[in-house]
């Protein structure tokens, strides 16, 4: 396989893994190219590479940078913005398991703590019923909570020597 075909499979496989996690396949898709990209590229070389419009592309690129995946990058003597993305696929995982973790798990804690907080006769088996499932789903979330905050924080040596042990 050509260079040239593998990273268009890449980018292209990179876009639709993108889903899964999150973000849109344009968005993705843009990461991808900047994951396998030497240099930094400008607006230009994106929308160009990706056949995308300039609209598209300045909007995945800012949303991006707010998931802190991607950084604008300033090079002497040019006038245009340039972009880069971290390399290190340990850094570019931790940074999505934060961003997920921000934006779907706490709001959803944060819901489930209301929640739980229901008026009504405890006794009553409808409102304990109701209850004791938000307790439970709660109980698993701020577990699920602890478990990313280790992996947050962990070296990617330790956390996958952790892993391995678990699925040995």
């Amino acid at each position: 396989m050509k260079l040239t075909e593998a990273k268009q499979q890449f980018i292209s496989s990179w876009g639709a893994f993108g889903t899964h996690w999150g973000i849109n396949r344009t968005m993705a898709q843009i990461h991808a190219l900047l994951l396998i990209s030497p240099e930094p590229q400008t607006q230009d070389d994106i929308m160009e590479e990706l056949n995308i419009s300039r609209g598209n592309t300045n909007m995945n690129i800012r949303e991006l940078i707010n998931w802190g995946l991607v950084d604008r990058v300033l090079l002497t003597g040019e006038r245009k913005e340039y972009f880069t993305a971290e390399k290190d696929i340990w850094k570019v995982v931790k940074q999505i398991v934060k961003e997920r973790k921000k934006r779907e798990l706490e709001p959803m804690l944060q819901l489930l703590d209301k929640l739980e907080e229901v008026e009504g006769d405890k006794r009553d088996k409808s409102v304990k019923t109701f209850i004791d499932t938000i307790s439970s789903i709660k109980k698993l979330g701020k577990q699920a909570d602890k478990t990313l905050d280790v992996m947050i924080k962990a070296e990617e040596t330790w956390f996958v020597g952790a892993l391995m042990k678990i699925f040995k």
